[in-house]
């Protein structure tokens, strides 16, 4: 049997065509479903670095302490503790005095109580207002009952010298008492109740 070839038709090359294989569908749903999305979040590029460059964290940089202005600052702050202190010295001395010799002349305790108490005020205005001006809170009363329980307790070294020069060390006149109350004492005290007063009653910063 002879085979015709249409003319118009070329031999060419043939090519053998195999099906597609079919995909599941439910399977690749399932795979994207199941992965966790927090694994994403956390994946980083290996050519990403650990830290980003950037400029470093500037520190801020303490003012030296002792300096001639802070140094200025404290001295005159000293001064005016003591002058105030001066003045309230003199208001409980005059006004004991004054209490003692006329109003209240068979109370010697009650006239100290008011003359320590007035000389208390005194002296707690006058550093409220002008010693440590910068340091006061607005609360004006719990400075006052602080400031008074600091006096309190600044009188405890007075009371302990005495105690010791007195009753140890066995002089007992009245020139070694002043010494030892209205010397020491009261040097120890006043520089107890000055940090005091800056550390514990006018607790203002700036």
């Amino acid at each position: 049997m002879t085979t015709r070839t249409h003319p118009n038709s070329a031999p060419g090359p043939t090519h053998d065509t195999a099906a597609p294989e079919p995909v599941d569908i439910d399977s690749t749903a399932n795979e994207l479903t199941d992965k966790d999305p927090s694994d994403a979040q956390h994946t980083q590029p290996d050519s990403l670095p650990d830290s980003l460059p950037g400029p470093a964290p500037v520190r801020p940089v303490a003012a030296p302490r002792w300096t001639r202005a802070w140094i200025v600052h404290r001295f005159l702050e000293l001064l005016r503790f003591g002058s105030v202190g001066g003045v309230a010295f003199i208001v409980d001395i005059g006004l004991f005095n004054l209490l003692r010799s006329d109003l209240l002349a068979d109370k010697t305790i009650t006239a100290k109580v008011i003359s320590v108490a007035v000389a208390t005020l005194v002296s707690w205005v006058g550093n409220r207002y002008w010693t440590f001006a910068e340091r006061r809170t607005e609360n004006a009363l719990k400075e006052l009952i602080g400031f008074g329980a600091v006096n309190i307790g600044g009188m405890l070294p007075a009371l302990a010298c005495l105690w010791v020069s007195h009753y140890l060390l066995g002089f007992t006149s009245q020139l070694a008492d002043n010494i030892s109350a209205n010397g020491i004492g009261l040097l120890l005290g006043m520089v107890i109740r000055y940090f005091a007063y800056r550390h514990l009653v006018f607790t203002k910063r700036d």
